[in-house]
Order: structure tokens, then C-alpha cells, then sequence
């Protein structure tokens, strides 16, 4: 079973959040290294947001860009980040992504403004 460092060098990867009554939500994401966990970039009003402030229990497994798992999944805990990891994740995301990735952050930033955008870490 990979861990979550492993994970970090995935291309993409299979984040499952869990609504209210436990029914898993999946959702493939891009994700970075971030210490001994992970960190992704979202939308801060969307529904794995959302389900993450309720409950910080996730699962990630490494998968293709349509989500089709290609591995274990791992049991974690996710929270938002501050400003800090928000900062340290999307210079991770601009080097590991290159020009896809600087292109995604700054039409987030253009078309969401500061605060349209949070940061998950996973660990």
C-alpha cells in the first residue's frame, strides 16, 4: 500500500470525502508533496470543501485523470490550509505542473479573486 509521500508524486490522485449520512463523494485532483501528507488547490465554495470542514475524513489513492483508481486507497485526515500553505502549495503545484499548472493558478486567481481558492492538506 503507497503512502501518503508516495502519493505525492502521483500525477493525479482519487480524493474521496464523505457526506453527512457516509456516502463517499470521489473526486481525481491533482495533488503536490507537502511534508509527510499532500496539498491540492480547490474551489472554496465547492462540495469536497464543504464535506471537509464537516468531517476531515478522506481517503486517497493514486488513479488516472478520469478518476479510475490504479492503487490502495489510503485512510488521512484533510483540512484547509492559511495563507502560509496556500502560498507553499501553489509554488509546488506551478513547479510539478509547469506552465499547466502556473496557467491554473492564475486563472483561479482572475477568475475567482484571493479568496475564491483554499488549499486542502491531507495528512
Amino acid at each position: 500500500m503507497a503512502g501518503l509521500e508516495q502519493l505525492g508524486s502521483e500525477k493525479y490522485a482519487l480524493l474521496t470525502t464523505f457526506r453527512r449520512d457516509g456516502r463517499a463523494v470521489a473526486t481525481p485532483l491533482w495533488v503536490v508533496p507537502d511534508g509527510s501528507g499532500l496539498g491540492f488547490w480547490t474551489v472554496a465554495d465547492s462540495g469536497k470543501v464543504k464535506r471537509i470542514r464537516n468531517s476531515g475524513r478522506v481517503t486517497v489513492a493514486p488513479c488516472d485523470m478520469r478518476g479510475k483508481p490504479t492503487g490502495e486507497p489510503v485512510e488521512a485526515t484533510a483540512r484547509i490550509g492559511d495563507q502560509a500553505d496556500f502560498q507553499r502549495v501553489a509554488g509546488t503545484l506551478k513547479k510539478k505542473y509547469g506552465l499547466m499548472g502556473r496557467l491554473t493558478v492564475l486563472g483561479s486567481r482572475l477568475r475567482r479573486g484571493a479568496d475564491g481558492t483554499v488549499v486542502v492538506l491531507v495528512s
